[in-house]
């Protein structure tokens, strides 16, 4: 029974050396993964995706998605250029184009670019002011976009997209803005109304012209002015009668005598 235990212990040695190789030495990288080998030190050409094969412990492999990250900016204290203090935090979006870049020019890429991003937040909305900010939201995204990505390029870094989401305002400006809106408003309907009176006020001069020209139209709206007045039972209109309507008869009344 002794003679056979050194043998066993052999085997299963053997098996667990077998087993631990293959374990090692066999690697699986999903179609959005690449793996950075470094072979005792140094950088191999990317493997994956699909089945990989190292070699245990001479080679290292380091996986990388190249999938979209979807990384949020913590709100940032942003003094803007006409000196109103806010608060600003945005969302970048970046994925890696050249893996073995992000590994080996950066330590950590994804930390590094959030750190970016914070620092350029700051100084690009700084540089703005706080009308551009609110009103021109796109060409600040775009620019934002432009810088961040400029900074992350030797990395291997691509930022696609950088999106201002929230800008909180101090109370005092908040009441400041709701004051200029309302007065905007007031504006607006004061021209309106004026407007409204002028054109108004041409129609009503086109009309007059028009009966001044024309008496018989001047009869006519006269009567048309009685046909609805006589709707009404309520009380009593007095009207004069135009002189045009009863001149005919004074006419022939003086022919008469």
């Amino acid at each position: 029974m002794s003679i056979f235990e050194p043998s066993l212990m052999g085997v299963l040695f053997v098996v667990f050396v077998v087993f631990y190789f293959f374990s090692s030495a066999i690697k699986i990288l999903r179609e959005y993964e690449r793996g950075v080998v470094f072979r005792l030190g140094r950088i191999i050409p990317v493997k994956g995706p699909g089945l990989v094969i190292i070699l245990p412990i001479i080679d290292k492999i380091v996986r990388v998605s190249l999938r979209t990250v979807t990384m949020d900016v913590p709100p940032q204290d942003v003094i803007t250029k006409d000196n109103i203090s806010v608060k600003v935090n945005a969302v970048v979006y970046f994925r890696v184009m050249d893996p073995i870049k992000a590994i080996t020019e950066v330590e950590d890429f994804y930390f590094a670019t959030s750190q970016i991003a914070q620092t350029t937040l700051r100084s690009i909305l700084g540089q703005s002011q706080l009308d551009d900010l609110l009103a021109k939201r796109e060409e600040v995204n775009s620019e934002l976009q432009k810088v961040i990505d400029f900074q992350t390029e030797p990395w291997g870094i691509k930022v696609t997209s950088v999106e201002v989401k929230n800008v909180d305002l101090p109370i005092e400006m908040q009441r400041a803005i709701a004051k200029q809106a309302e007065a905007e408003r007031e504006r607006r309907a004061k021209v309106i109304h004026a407007d409204g009176e002028f054109q108004a006020a041409q129609k009503l001069t086109e009309a007059a012209t028009i009966i001044a020209t024309a008496p018989t139209a001047m009869q006519l709206r006269f009567l048309q002015t009685l046909t609805e007045i006589a709707t009404e039972k309520n009380s009593t209109i007095i009207f004069p009668v135009p002189i045009d309507l009863i001149k005919p008869f004074l006419e022939k009344a003086g022919a008469g005598k």
